[in-house]
């Protein structure tokens, strides 16, 4: 089998390399097996990371169903997917906060336009060279912050005011929140979590967090517990997809989310070749990095066009699809396939799913995000724990674009502050 190494460099979509190459039926019933089990998976947390992410559920899918067809079908990577992601939660709350729905838009939008000239630039090996302390500590950051954000819908709590996006001011609105605590959604919110992580230990190859929000919803529907649901907060989903449409833009509007706008690019490179970079572990293949960004770039773009949110290549969805015996980038096309029959058949039912299972979901995602060992293996080497604890406590304290350009300032200083002692010892 053909490393992929001699062709890395090319701008070839690798979904037309499996085609001259030969692909034939058996490849592709173990390509929709496959999709149908990454389907499963990202059905629930497409919906929870709309609605973690300050937007309804409904964007969640558009995202996992437009933009996860086109990372597919124009990627680099023969086992992509892509998707919504939980490291994108913070940035968007924060520019829906701050600009609304069509600010979000233009700044995913122009997020696309900038991951495109970023792959044309032939950039994309540049990004894969972010030091891995600086990953594991924003990852880390990124984690503790989502979970923070969940509390309120874990616990049903009600807020006299706004829930701020900085995480101190935060803790401190949802302690002042606490006797609004909702029982039923708290033990909806974690035991949803707890099946979910018992699951995992007895059925590994169970579809987890699907079984566990469709049981909560039973539940909680059955025994009338009154805890908040997707159809309580945001109404029923709609059965397809919006017509496409430019986001309202100007020149005053594109100045000011530009630099949110470079955030969602640096996260979005960075998360899109690290999910690569896993598959290619897992298979022995070689991703087309600059490829690769070129297509989230124009998944990008159309995601905003139809009303989704920031698509990346999802690690965890990625590695489902190789475990699961995917072939080729048709097992990604199909996957956003069988989310859109979702909708267009099933979409009454998400109107029953308690928020508080979505949280709970979002808490196992959480606890899976974060590198425990590789952030208690850096610890132990002075210069790789400044780097790592730089990152992580101004991604959790500031934002994540600091946090990342700190860390990798602080590991190129680091860096040269060694090699001038080893000359100075030479």
């Amino acid at each position: 089998m053909p490393d992929g190494y001699a062709t890395a460099h090319l701008y070839r979509p690798k979904l037309l390399t499996v085609i001259v190459e030969g692909y034939h039926l058996a490849d592709f019933r173990r390509d929709l097996l496959a999709a149908l089990t990454v389907g499963i998976v990202a059905l629930p947390l497409s919906m929870a990371f709309g609605v973690a992410s300050g937007v309804s559920p409904a964007r969640g899918l558009y995202t996992a169903i437009v933009g996860g067809f086109l990372v597919s079908a124009l990627g680099g990577s023969r086992f992509q997917i892509g998707g919504p992601a939980g490291a994108f939660i913070v940035l968007v709350a924060a520019t829906v906060t701050k600009f609304g729905i069509d600010g979000l838009l233009l700044t995913v939008l122009l997020s696309g336009l900038m991951l495109v000239l970023v792959g044309l630039s032939r950039l994309g090996s540049l990004i894969r060279h972010i030091p891995h302390a600086v990953t594991v500590g924003f990852t880390a950051g990124i984690a503790v912050t989502i979970l923070a954000s969940q509390l309120k819908d874990l616990g049903g709590l009600k807020l006299a005011v706004a829930e701020p996006g900085l995480l101190i001011p935060k803790i401190a609105v949802l302690a002042h929140a606490l006797p609004t605590l909702n029982i039923s959604a708290l033990g909806i919110g974690l035991g949803s979590a707890a099946i979910i992580f018992l699951q995992r230990k007895i059925l590994p190859t169970w579809p987890g967090m699907l079984i566990t929000v469709a049981l909560a919803s039973v539940i909680a529907w059955l025994l009338h517990f009154p805890a908040e649901t997707i159809g309580s907060r945001f109404g029923d989903l709609p059965h397809g997809l919006p017509a496409a449409h430019l986001p309202r833009i100007s020149a005053h509007t594109v100045l000011q989310v530009l630099p949110s706008a470079l955030s969602f690019t640096l996260l979005g490179g960075v998360e899109s070749l690290l999910s690569a970079k896993v598959a290619d572990s897992m298979t022995g293949r070689k991703h087309r990095s600059n490829m690769e960004l070129v297509a989230q770039g124009i998944a990008n773009i159309a995601s905003a066009l139809f009303g989704g949110i920031s698509v990346t290549g999802t690690i965890a969805r990625t590695a489902t699809n190789v475990r699961a015996g995917a072939r080729s980038p048709i097992s990604g096309m199909m996957h956003s396939v069988f989310l859109l029959l979702f909708m267009l058949v099933a979409a009454p039912l998400a109107s029953f799913v308690p928020l508080a299972a979505l949280a709970g979901v979002l808490v196992v995602v959480c606890w899976n995000m974060a590198d425990k060992k590789g952030f208690w293996h850096l610890l132990h080497d002075w210069p790789s724990a400044t780097v790592l604890l730089i990152t992580f406590w101004l991604t959790l304290l500031r934002d994540l674009t600091i946090g990342i350009i700190a860390g990798c300032i602080a590991a190129a200083a680091l860096a040269l502050f060694r090699r001038k002692v080893l000359e100075e010892g030479s």
